[in-house]
């Protein structure tokens, strides 16, 4: 694949550089050559996203990196060449969990394609019950990055809860709300994802794949203060017509 084709992720990049400290000295892409190997073993043209990911951090993902969770092509390679991990048409291997009281492995599900990607699921290496975690590689990570970066570490008061709506896509309805508010959308998201953020402030509302939103998905928001916040749900709850419930403060309010 051309290398133009490889780099076609820029608001990811963007966003990445932009909140993960020292990433751009940090990450290693893998070689064509590892890529290629991947490639034969899922027997099918790899996601975009996913080459992407590979040619940029598929040796290293710096300070993204998951005290557990093993990333890495060689690790991929070396559980399928070792017979951890049996080749299967429907799901790849893309990171090898090593804690072994949960020993729970991240697949690609290729039954799920969505938008030059695949849904990100939890299963033994030999197979077993599933555990959707995201629709996309993609959403995994920018979530991942604003979570640890951007909300825990620089909004002193933060607050999780549940958002609730009565259509199937409700969480459209979040958009003009939070542009007028402020916020931006550092990627482009599906249906069950929406991540904003402003100098000032993050919100993540993530619900589980092939669940859906049934009739609420869970949020965390961080800002500056619990007013702030407060704020902010008020506008929420009073302009969009959607349902917002704090379940918990942190730290807690006095």
């Amino acid at each position: 694949m051309p290398e133009t084709e490889i780099d076609s992720e820029p608001e990811m990049e963007e966003l990445l550089l932009r909140v993960v400290p020292g990433l751009a000295k940090e990450w290693r892409g893998s070689s064509p050559d590892e890529i290629a190997q991947i490639e034969r073993i899922a027997g099918r043209p790899l996601p975009s996203f996913y080459r992407w990911f590979l040619s940029r951090m598929g040796q290293s993902m710096g300070a993204l990196s998951h005290p557990t969770l093993d990333f890495s092509a060689q690790r991929v390679l070396s559980c399928y060449a070792e017979g951890e991990v049996a080749p299967d048409p429907r799901f790849l291997l893309i990171a090898y969990e090593s804690d072994e009281m949960m020993p729970l492995h991240l697949f690609y599900d290729f039954s799920a394609p969505e938008r030059n990607d695949a849904l990100v699921t939890k299963r033994g290496a030999q197979g077993g019950e599933l555990y959707d975690m995201f629709e996309t590689l993609r959403e995994m990570l920018a979530r991942s990055a604003l979570f640890a970066f951007r909300l825990l570490r620089e909004m002193p008061q933060q607050c999780n809860g549940f958002a609730e709506g009565n259509d199937p896509d409700f969480l459209s309805r979040l958009d003009p709300v939070m542009s007028r508010l402020g916020f931006t959308q550092p990627i482009s998201t599906g249906r069950i994802c929406r991540l904003y953020e402003r100098p000032d402030a993050v919100m993540i509302c993530d619900g589980v794949p092939r669940l859906g939103l049934g009739d609420g998905v869970p949020f965390s928001l961080g800002g500056s203060s619990s007013g702030a916040l407060r704020r902010i749900l008020g506008e929420i709850a009073t302009e969009s017509s959607l349902r917002v419930s704090v379940r918990k403060w942190s730290p807690e309010l006095q």
